[in-house]
């Protein structure tokens, strides 16, 4: 049986018409997405740029308009790149592959960092899984593969993809939702501080695993963070500046990275900076009093205290761990709604775990009712407990009202279906067609006839998958 809202969930939502038995229609909508983005594919028959098949990926499908300008080299790496999502052939799941344009490898003593990249698992870093070469695009390109995530957006996209604002703080007090395309009230046209302090928390997070282990990130910018869902980040394009910069002059490759770490931290600087005055031209040089004003103006003195760490005297060492006791009381914020969430989807999945359990009993319905000939018995599905199973499928789809209309209650069908699965020993009135035969009979003795009828199919047939 269907168990009630736990009282923590029902009093933590806010909307009164609440599903009882299924998923949250964000929640549902959100999956779908995905789910569709995942199967996309490209009509092969009018595709005549990408290979069918690289290395082990097929059914490529780009994840990024082509540029005005094929050989535009990106800001990030210095060459051009392009992005795909590809199947791979040996175990068939989806992943994403970016492709570097016009790069032979020469040396492959960078080979060491790109092993220590696939052993780097954060729930904030987009995984590494492999590196490979090829020649299938027509030149001679690395292709970088990682993990896929669908309906996932830049930071770039979702913040500063409008006309830029001014960096004054005298901009309009609205701005447009980059997922709804209508306008959202703001302070002055400002990220709310909690949005920004909640990607600091996921985005030093990932800083610290990726310096703890002795590598650096290197591609920390809005362009290559990931966002999904409402504020879930992800860094992306890890490993990729590690093998097309490589050093061959330094025996060890781990040595200049404490060098890249700076950078690091100062390019966390510019993105939370950036995400203050909510413009990308906060960080030009002749911006940055202007920038660091609207900061104080708008902002906690915490919040300028971390840019004026990471931007300022930058021949000063400085550690990510120096950025946690910044944070603060504020982790702990981001702490509990993580675990909020937690609960929320484990409600979601506990109604899907159920909405199974019932679709499973449809098919095993669907598989007695109306089975003709069986067992050289054309009359099967019409005698014995098949009969009351015939009658029981009438009660619960195609019932009427006075009127003779039907009668569609989706909550009945539910509540019936899970009465037979407990079998419960509530008695039902069941009526044939013509009106001619009524029967009373429990739930209990419907489940007993349904299992019974059911092991007859199992016992003469090959039962796979059914459970």
């Amino acid at each position: 049986m269907y168990p009630s809202i736990p009282p923590h969930i029902a009093h933590m939502k806010l909307k009164a018409n609440l599903p009882q038995f299924f998923m949250a229609d964000e929640i549902k909508l959100q999956i779908l997405n995905e789910h569709a983005l995942t199967m996309a594919q490209l009509d092969q028959s009018h595709n005549t740029e990408l290979p069918a098949e690289v290395d082990n990926y097929h059914n490529l499908f780009p994840l990024e308009p082509p540029p005005a300008n094929p050989l535009q080299k990106s800001n990030i790496f210095g060459y051009p790149t392009s992005c795909f999502k590809a199947v791979n052939v040996k175990d068939g799941m989806t992943y994403c592959l970016r492709r570097i344009h016009g790069f032979r490898l020469v040396n492959t003593k960078c080979m060491p960092l790109i092993d220590m990249w696939k052993k780097m698992y954060h729930p904030n870093i987009v995984q590494l899984k492999e590196v490979f070469t090829t020649k299938a695009y027509g030149d001679n390109s690395i292709v970088f593969v990682y993990d896929f995530f669908p309906a996932s957006e830049t930071l770039m996209s979702r913040h500063f993809s409008n006309m830029p604002a001014p960096v004054n703080g005298y901009s309009s007090p609205f701005n447009v939702s980059m997922n709804g395309g209508t306008p959202q009230p703001a302070n002055n046209g400002l990220l709310p501080e909690s949005l920004i302090w909640t990607y600091v928390v996921q985005l030093s997070s990932a800083l610290r695993a990726i310096h703890a282990t002795g590598l650096a990130c290197r591609s920390l910018d809005p362009t290559k963070i990931l966002i999904y869902g409402k504020s879930r980040l992800r860094i992306n394009c890890v490993g990729i500046s590690d093998v097309l910069n490589f050093d061959n002059s330094q025996g060890n490759p781990l040595a200049l990275m404490p060098h890249y770490q700076q950078k690091d931290l100062y390019a966390l600087g510019n993105i939370v900076l950036a995400l203050a005055c909510n413009s990308v031209m906060s960080l030009q040089r002749e911006n940055l009093q202007n920038a660091l004003d609207l900061v104080s103006r708008n902002y906690s003195p915490d919040l300028k205290n971390l840019i004026l760490y990471l931007l300022t005297n930058p021949n000063r060492p400085r550690s990510i761990n120096d950025v946690m006791p910044m944070i603060g009381a504020r982790f702990f914020t981001q702490l509990d709604a993580a675990q909020l969430r937690g609960d929320v989807l484990q409600n979601e999945l506990a109604k899907e775990v159920e909405n199974g359990r019932l679709f499973r009993l449809i098919c095993k319905f669907g598989a007695i009712n109306e089975r003709q000939d069986f067992s050289l018995d054309q009359a099967w599905s019409e005698t014995g407990d098949r009969y009351i199973l015939k009658l029981f499928r009438d009660y619960l789809f195609h019932q009427v009202d006075e009127n003779g209309t039907p009668w569609l209650d989706m909550a009945h069908i539910i509540q019936c279906l899970n009465k037979v699965d407990a079998g419960v020993p509530e008695k039902v009135t069941l009526m044939s067609r013509d009106e001619q035969s009524v029967i009373i009979v429990s739930y209990a003795e419907i489940k007993r006839c349904f299992e019974s009828s059911f092991s007859e199919l199992l016992n003469s047939g090959h039962p796979q998958g059914y459970s």
